[in-house]
């Protein structure tokens, strides 16, 4: 895991810091709003310090997938690339071994 700022220009303050794995993070770069693929609306990335995460994502797919339920949430998807194969892998293996879904 990394410390992300969710706001890459506003500083180190501990409001803006969040857990992010590393290639979620790599994908968002300095992001701060994204095109929601669904509309091609312009917004915000999802901000796990002021939103919950249940408004905007669902698990699918014996939960090795995350569905954006917003734009914000479609957004978020598609920019941090969250389903892509690898950690659909890793999913589905923490399935099996009981560690996931995560209870919010």
């Amino acid at each position: 895991m990394q410390v992300d700022h969710i706001d890459p220009q506003a500083g180190d303050a501990l409001d803006n810091l969040c857990l992010s794995c590393w290639n979620c993070n790599n994908h968002k770069r300095q992001a701060v709003l994204v095109s929601d693929p669904e509309t091609g609306e312009e917004v915000p990335l999802f901000n796990p310090r002021t939103q919950m995460w249940s408004e905007h994502f669902e698990w699918v797919g014996n939960a090795t997938y995350i569905h954006g339920l917003t734009p914000t949430g479609r957004a978020t998807v598609s920019r941090l690339k969250m389903n892509r194969p690898a950690i659909v892998v890793a999913r589905s293996r923490w399935v099996e071994g009981g560690y996931h879904p995560p209870e919010y």
